[in-house]
């Protein structure tokens, strides 16, 4: 059995959204209507002045993709996410792409998002991770995407996530290490032996500092160890 590293993307290795990115392009791109923006404008200019949540954001940007998606071809929104991950994947942290790359010699590399696998996989496949699980949108038989996701219940609970993947590819707990930045990913790193809190929110901070988890804060060019 093999030991198992698990990491959040998206503000743990990423340092922005891969969604949003996705968005962004496939708006650039002609595939999503210029609109789809209309609908996390205001909650993306309220988080940028510290006067609503990133949550927020972040599930407005959901909300958009979801509308946006019904009848897109999955092929188009891949072709898309693919230049995307060319341009962005060195847009990472330093110390989380260390450590990615340490642990490619000794564990097995598993990445959990919440962001869509069609943005995912690229990222992850490009920094070596050996299994990635993210939001899967459902396709018609025509291989559009009708607005939906599948397996909901599980990927939405990151510990059910890593469960599965242990069971599934012979993996071992001892030795593990796990790294989350918000409180979605509390239940995973609750399971792993090294859990590390990065860039936390206020809410990982306070169970992590509760717990005397590591917790690492880069900022610019310094990185501290609270």
């Amino acid at each position: 059995m093999k030991k198992v590293a698990v990491f959040d993307i998206d503000g743990t290795i990423f340092r922005s959204s891969l969604l949003l990115e996705l968005v962004e392009a496939l708006i650039q791109a002609k595939v999503f209507s210029k609109y789809a923006q209309a609908h996390y404008l205001d909650t993306w200019e309220k988080w940028r002045d510290r006067e609503g949540s990133y949550s927020e954001f972040i599930e407005s940007v959901i909300q958009a993709y979801l509308h946006y998606i019904k009848g897109v071809r999955r092929a188009d929104v891949w072709k898309v996410a693919e230049r995307v991950i060319e341009i962005q994947k060195k847009r990472t942290y330093r110390y989380t792409r260390d450590l990615v790359k340490k642990l490619q010699k000794t564990h097995f590399l598993l990445a959990i998002s919440h962001s869509p696998y069609e943005a995912v996989a690229p990222f992850a496949k490009s920094w070596g991770f050996s299994k990635v699980y993210a939001l899967v949108y459902e396709v018609d038989k025509k291989v559009r995407f009708t607005g939906k996701t599948l397996y909901e219940d599980i990927i939405f609970d990151k510990a059910k996530v890593l469960q599965r993947a242990l069971e599934h590819n012979d993996l071992d707990l001892k030795g593990s290490i796990g790294v989350g930045d918000t409180e979605s990913d509390i239940r995973f790193l609750e399971m792993v032996e090294h859990p590390i809190a990065f860039n936390p929110s206020s809410k990982l901070y306070a169970v992590a500092k509760k717990k005397k988890w590591d917790i690492i804060v880069e900022r610019k060019d310094v990185i501290y160890k609270i």
